[in-house]
């Protein structure tokens, strides 16, 4: 696939891209607001988003379709089709990447899926590009060159916004803004963000503040830090 605006080339991802996508997602979320509440130690954070993100790739690479650049400088990562069960393979592998961060990565993953709508969609569940280019546009000529597949098959798209860039980028490819949620122990807000292609209609209730309220999350500090602290 090739976006003619950019000069953009973007092709399915294979296998031995796995190590520069790892990277690339890594580098790209440590700053993110989502990150440093799910990893609030900055000294652990690049650590444990390597380990979360290899997971992450394999199972996109598995069960869902990856993106890449020429370059490979930028990913994102779709579920066409997403099924709404987590397996407990997935649950255990979150765990096992998180270390004792995984009580926040446990519920982050509860409360996306228990927001996740049911209505026929593709799902982009992660999307970064490298530091040194984004600004560039790539993010948006990748996810336009996806858009436009997904007008052709005349199918939705749903996706989550962790910070207010995100958001704006998502507003202006034509996504709609449901209720934002907001994570526990004054965590940051994430946006709910839905594409109808067409014009077409956006899931039942999806605009329903009620869906949102935040669990409370419950860890415990002295096991977060023996964790933190083995793996270094």
């Amino acid at each position: 696939m090739t976006n003619t605006r950019t000069a953009l080339t973007v092709r399915t991802a294979v296998p031995d891209d796995a190590g520069r996508l790892i990277s690339v997602l890594a580098e790209a979320f440590l700053p993110d607001p989502v990150a440093e509440w799910l990893i609030p130690d900055h000294r652990d954070r690049r650590f444990f988003s390597y380990r979360y993100f290899t997971h992450v790739v394999g199972h996109g690479l598995e069960h869902g379709q990856v993106n890449t650049t020429a370059d490979g400088s930028a990913v994102a990562i779709w579920y066409p089709e997403p099924s709404h069960e987590t397996t407990a393979e997935h649950r255990e592998a979150v765990e096992a990447a998180a270390g004792g961060y995984a009580s926040r990565f446990a519920l982050l993953e509860e409360m996306f899926q228990s927001h996740h709508p049911h209505d026929a969609h593709h799902y982009l569940a992660f999307v970064a590009v490298t530091p040194e280019q984004q600004g560039k546009g790539v993010g948006t000529a990748m996810l336009r060159e996806y858009h436009r597949l997904l007008d052709n098959l005349d199918r939705h798209a749903y996706a989550l916004a962790t910070s207010s860039r995100n958001r704006n980028l998502y507003l202006r490819l034509g996504y709609l803004p449901g209720p934002s949620m907001t994570l526990p122990n004054n965590g940051p807000q994430v946006w709910r963000m839905w594409r109808a292609p067409h014009g077409s209609s956006v899931p039942a209730g999806f605009f329903d503040p009620s869906l949102t309220r935040s669990p409370v999350l419950c860890e415990h500090g002295g096991d977060r830090a023996n964790a933190a602290g083995d793996a270094r």
